[in-house]
């Protein structure tokens, strides 16, 4: 039986950003305590947490000082240097646990993970060297997409790779790194399920959405997905059945394509995600609370979705339509505190609950 802390408990967040801001809004209402940690810079979360601690995450001391402040580490965002989770998870419990770290760190690790559970993924390849390239590139027909093993979002660290494309180019672009080369997926959409998991083993999927990118940023997340039911019902199991692989504690994310009768597996994230942010007023429990109540070891929430959802990030300067968002009947906004507005930069997103019917 997992340690249930109580109310009052304090929960350690790695990272500054929106994700955490979000964490600790979620944990407050349950009389629980947020302490962020994260080098210096724009951390938004610092300004809705109990505590917080700036420092690098390269900081032996300060780390050790920061875990023994908490009761249990979580994170807001994958890419946690392996050291850091080691030097915390000596001290307290680290939720989710290093290997779906190790696992999701690293893309070629994350699609053999995938593929070896039988779950269905596009065909991949490991580029280690420019003639892999090029060997690779062949025997999928001229068509893929070239990406980083490590590091790289929203786009960056990728290439398209098409019959007419300069290979050299491509290799020069992922800065000829150790990357992964995946086969083209002529999806019909862009989907993903957000699942959570507690530390007994309990899980509970959020209904599959349908999001839409734009620049490679997810602009908008609708529900219900425009797929058929068994297909929802197929994504929520493939979100339990990684989670449980992983021995999963908290909140994960499965983005998938939808092609024709069929899912594929794009990638997962070890947090809470961009897509499930529709949850906050849209669900019966937000998935940011359910990362809260697994990482506490309590009981998990309803994931019963309320109505039917359209949820649009706002990009830069769209932000700067907060004054008519407010004004908007149905409309819920979440600004994220940045304290700069860049082209790209995702500053806050506004949920719209709409009836069924409509």
């Amino acid at each position: 039986m997992a340690e249930m802390l109580k109310p009052g408990a304090t929960i350690g967040i790695l990272g500054g950003g929106q994700l955490a801001r979000m964490m600790a809004l979620a944990a407050a209402p349950l009389g629980l305590k947020c302490h962020i940690y994260a080098p210096a810079g724009d951390n938004p979360a610092f300004d809705v947490a109990a505590a917080h601690t700036q420092a690098d995450y390269t900081d032996e001391a300060a780390l050790k000082r920061f875990a023994a402040a908490v009761d249990v580490v979580t994170y807001e965002f994958e890419n946690v240097p392996a050291r850091t989770a080691e030097v915390l998870a000596a001290i307290r419990p680290v939720h989710p646990n290093p290997r779906a770290l190790a696992v999701t760190q690293d893309r070629l690790t994350e699609k053999t993970f995938i593929r070896d559970l039988g779950l269905p993924v596009p065909d991949f390849r490991a580029i280690d060297s420019f003639e892999d390239l090029k060997a690779a590139a062949a025997a999928m027909g001229g068509f893929g997409v070239l990406k980083t093993r490590r590091l790289g979002y929203d786009g960056k660290g990728q290439a398209m790779i098409r019959p007419e494309t300069d290979l050299a180019a491509a290799w020069d672009k992922v800065g000829k790194t150790a990357s992964i080369l995946e086969a083209f997926v002529p999806f019909d959409r862009e989907c993903s399920v957000i699942a959570a998991r507690s530390a007994n083993g309990d899980s509970a999927a959020y209904e599959l959405c349908e999001n839409e990118h734009r620049h490679h940023i997810l602009a908008r997340t609708t529900l219900p997905a425009a797929v058929p039911s068994a297909l929802g019902h197929e994504a929520m199991a493939i979100g339990e059945t990684i989670a449980a692989a992983l021995d999963y504690v908290g909140v994960i994310a499965v983005e998938l394509f939808v092609a024709g009768d069929r899912l594929l597996v794009n990638e997962i994230a070890p947090r809470v995600h961009n897509s499930g942010h529709w949850t906050i007023e849209g669900a019966e429990t937000s998935q940011f609370e359910n990362h809260i109540r697994a990482v506490a070891g309590w009981p998990l929430g309803i994931t019963r979705r309320r109505a039917r959802i359209v949820m649009d990030n706002l990009i830069g300067d769209e932000a700067d339509r907060w004054e008519a968002l407010l004004r908007e009947p149905g409309a819920h906004l979440h600004l994220y505190g940045k304290a700069e507005s860049r082209p790209g930069r995702k500053m806050g997103h506004v949920t719209r609950l709409l009836p069924e019917n409509a």
